[in-house]
């Protein structure tokens, strides 16, 4: 007797609209797929936060839209195709080979550990998703399609960093810590476990504000290109990014293009302050450079407190004026000398910059 053939199982996405505690995450995801343009959303955070997750629910919410993933072995012809050469000799044509830019055009491209691919395959990714046209040479031959994704990158900041350069070519990005609410910490586990023990009663509990939400992604791409930036939003903007002391402007068109698509999923008539006010921590969390500190944040933003007075810092030349002053001891000890000192690097997700 011979045993037949396992069925596939057929594979549930959880809900984006049960995903708990991951507010500023889904914020950041719904304006990427509102505006690929901007460059994708780089998720930052340590294992078992979701990251993967979210970024399948999103998928999930968009109408036919494919996921895609980049594997980390992935070689740059993998991602953007080639172009067989050999067959114009047989039959006069250039034939294309899609690579996965191709694939996830009109869908989602998921980028698992972000940090570990080669620099060039990621400068490769983030041209193509900046400008939704994927350009394939080869032989002097080129040829161009559309790739338009939303792009997704995670990375755990444990494994290693990414280039300054690198991480300013991604839109907005979003770190995420373990959860050390214990309320959050049982909503999170309860959501899982009704997930685990019955997706479609899951499913079904939330298919009315997933549908709802569907159709307010797709009206606000309609309405995208509508909605204006006044003076007044474009100098707000400009004003947050000098006091994060950012390099260049990408900083403030993606502040821009985000808070245009938080207005257009608000069903707002134009862009406002409070837009920019709302998605600019997105836009500046990975391009904040060290020099910030010292700058005065604009009148009505929002910044991290000095540090306290009370607290000298011994970098500051505090510590070695009080060593200084101190008596000496009894055994005839040198007096104190300057020595240089290593700079300690942030263990936050998104360390500053050089500037």
């Amino acid at each position: 007797m011979t045993s037949s053939p396992l069925a596939p199982v057929p594979v549930t996405t959880f809900p984006f609209t049960a995903l708990v505690g991951h507010e500023a995450l889904q914020r950041a995801l719904l304006l990427a797929a509102i505006d690929p343009g901007m460059g994708g959303v780089l998720i930052s955070g340590p294992r078992g936060t979701a990251k993967s997750t979210s970024a399948r629910a999103l998928a999930a919410l968009l109408p036919e839209a494919p996921f895609v993933t980049l594997p980390l072995a992935a070689s740059l012809e993998q991602l953007v195709g080639t172009l067989n050469i050999e067959e114009v000799l047989r039959d006069g044509q250039v034939r294309l080979a899609p690579g996965l830019v191709a694939r996830a055009h009109g869908g989602l491209l998921y980028v698992d550990e972000v940090n570990l691919l080669p620099d060039a395959l990621v400068d490769s990714l983030l041209d193509v998703a900046a400008s939704g046209v994927n350009t394939v040479e080869r032989d002097g031959v080129s040829h161009q399609h559309a790739a338009r994704f939303v792009l997704v990158g995670t990375m755990n900041p444990e494994e290693g960093e990414l280039r300054p350069q690198l991480l300013d070519r991604f839109g907005l990005s979003v770190a995420l810590h373990n959860p050390a609410d214990a309320t959050q910490r049982q909503a999170i586990v309860r959501a899982r476990l009704a997930f685990d023990a019955d997706p479609s009663a899951l499913l079904a509990r939330h298919a009315a504000a997933q549908a709802e939400l569907a159709a307010s992604v797709a009206r606000a791409r309609a309405a995208l290109a509508g909605l204006e930036w006044t003076d007044a939003v474009v100098q707000h903007a400009a004003h947050l990014a000098l006091a994060a002391g950012v390099d260049g402007i990408r900083a403030d068109l993606v502040m821009l293009r985000a808070a245009r698509a938080l207005a257009a999923l608000q069903q707002q008539a134009s862009v406002r302050v409070e837009h920019v006010d709302a998605v600019a921590e997105l836009a500046l969390a990975h391009r904040r450079t060290e020099s910030s500190a010292g700058v005065a944040p604009p009148s009505g933003a929002t910044q991290p407190s000095p540090p306290s007075p009370s607290k000298p810092s011994p970098a500051n030349g505090q510590g070695a004026a009080s060593a200084q002053s101190a008596p000496e001891g009894d055994w005839g000890a040198l007096p104190p000398e300057p020595q240089p000192m290593a700079r300690v690097r942030s263990t936050g997700a998104w360390p500053p910059k050089k500037a």
